[in-house]
């Protein structure tokens, strides 16, 4: 796996927080849902589950399917997003995410979920993994264009009022990870998924992440 030769401590003023994969793991429904709907589709259940994690499910089909009408996939995306509401089975926190979320909302730093899944499904899967949702959220509604497409985590440093420079991102997925380095942010990467996409930084999980708030609201991260 590529490591990165980043810096161990990143200051920032806001955070961008995906949300399957960097605070919950969700792998065992997504790969459930993913992997049935390739049957249906005749594709390869291995394949579609390189495309899949950190896009909307209309963007994934549009790549896996690319000569289907794009309102048949996001008709077929409404099916599938109310399929994965549907199955919690398996959903848990990634370990140290409620350490980490409790350690930025209770020094009030600033910071937004950013998750290509709806409203719906991520009230339903942080809840699932015990996990609470922050004030600002960024859900598929929210936005015009799936990750790779930089719009949710701008949309993201807007709400909070930060300029995209200083904001860091927290990623899992290839298609995360360009989001937010194509929105001009540094991003920490988080599991070994991550690592293959050259982050600015990563670690295992969240355990390995350390905040500090700073004067004037700012954040320190220190990442090990």
């Amino acid at each position: 796996m590529p490591m990165t030769t980043a810096p161990t401590v990143l200051t920032a003023r806001a955070l961008l927080l995906d949300m399957d994969g960097t605070l919950v793991n969700s792998d065992a429904v997504v790969e459930r849902c993913w992997r049935r709907w390739a049957d249906r589709h005749g594709l390869d259940g291995d394949e579609v589950m390189k495309v899949v994690h950190g896009r909307q499910g209309y963007a994934s089909m549009a790549v896996l399917l690319p000569h289907r009408p794009m309102e048949q996939n996001h008709a077929d995306n409404a099916r599938m997003l109310a399929e994965e509401t549907a199955d919690m089975d398996g959903v848990v926190a990634i370990p140290g995410a409620a350490e980490f979320l409790a350690a930025l909302t209770g020094a009030g730093l600033a910071h937004a979920l950013v998750t290509s899944a709806d409203v719906g499904l991520s009230t339903a899967r942080m809840g699932a993994a015990g996990l609470a949702l922050p004030d600002v959220r960024v859900t598929a509604e929210s936005v015009g264009a799936s990750k790779p497409d930089p719009e949710g985590f701008l949309k993201g440093a807007a709400e909070l009022g930060v300029a995209p420079e200083d904001c860091v991102v927290f990623e899992d997925s290839g298609a995360g990870i360009s989001a937010g380095r194509s929105a001009g942010m540094r991003v920490v990467g988080v599991g070994p998924r991550a690592g293959f996409h050259r982050p600015d930084a990563l670690v295992p999980d969240l355990t390995k992440v350390r905040v500090e708030p700073l004067w004037g609201g700012g954040i320190r991260l220190h990442l090990n």
